[in-house]
């Protein structure tokens, strides 16, 4: 089996100056782990010289303090053409590795970690998948058994590492807890449940965290969701498992352009 792997899979670690040898020894340990092949890439002199280019044609240094998020899609973007490079070389599918999470909120680049011909896991929720690592790691498959390796991705935080390391980014600093996320989603999206009846459930199964936490959550989710539409049209295709699914191809229609559910926030904040 590790053989068919070897000739089939190919993982590409692609570092820049933000990101850390934690997550190119984990990248690498489970690559080993399941017989992939590894290639790393430094596209950091790409991004550089995006940056150099934008700066000088704008007259002024890009700055974290003033272009934070621009910085961090630069870096993501300019992983792509190496990567679709490749898998044209080989004649390969690229696959991108999104999750609904990600894509319920927009917590992706666009033409940067969504590129790829099929998503294999953009059906699955965050915590769904941290769980079935950690299955992984200490059961793992009856053919298989046990992953180890896993190990190293699951001792850390989930982090996009775009940020330079001294921010110490992590996925749900920069959005909430991933449990919270998809709890919201499910009732939201799924259940099609407003924001007032949303709010309601948070209350009943989170009753030890303040209102205006509660409150902070839900707002950023509903306008996450509602501004990040034009996102999901353009994901690659993956596959329906269960009954939460986000693709608007073939199962979650919403339009590009709304409200934002602005107005039922602004009453549900006014009653609070």
């Amino acid at each position: 089996a590790r053989e068919l792997v070897t000739l089939l899979l190919t993982s590409v670690y692609q570092g820049t100056r933000n990101s850390s040898s934690t997550t190119r020894n984990a990248a690498h340990a489970v690559a080993k782990a399941v017989g992939s092949q590894f290639l790393e890439f430094n596209v950091d002199d790409l991004v550089q010289s995006y940056i150099r280019i934008v700066s000088d044609s704008l007259g002024r240094e890009l700055t974290w303090q003033q272009d934070d998020l621009a910085l961090q899609n630069i870096q993501a973007r300019a992983r792509a053409p190496g990567v679709w490079l490749l898998a044209n070389l080989r004649r390969a599918l690229l696959l991108s590795t999104s999750n609904r999470s990600e894509a319920a909120v927009g917590y992706a680049t666009m033409d940067g970690d969504t590129c790829g011909g099929l998503s294999p896991i953009a059906g699955i929720d965050k915590a769904f998948l941290r769980k079935w690592l950690r299955w992984m790691e200490s059961n793992g498959l009856v053919e298989f058994g046990p992953m180890p390796a896993l190990d190293a991705v699951n001792a850390q935080q989930p982090t996009a590492e775009l940020r330079p390391p001294g921010a110490k980014q992590t996925d749900e600093e920069d959005l909430m807890p991933y449990d919270v996320l998809d709890q919201i989603e499910r009732a939201a999206i799924r259940d099609k449940l407003g924001p007032r009846e949303v709010y309601q459930v948070l209350k009943a199964t989170h009753a030890n965290q303040p209102d205006e936490q509660l409150l902070a959550w839900l707002e950023r989710f509903f306008r996450l969701w509602s501004r990040n539409q034009w996102k999901r049209e353009r994901y690659a295709p993956s596959f329906h498992l269960d009954d939460e699914n986000l693709d608007p191809k073939t199962w979650c229609r919403f339009p590009i352009l709304s409200g934002g559910f602005e107005r039922e926030l602004k009453e549900l904040r006014a009653e609070i």
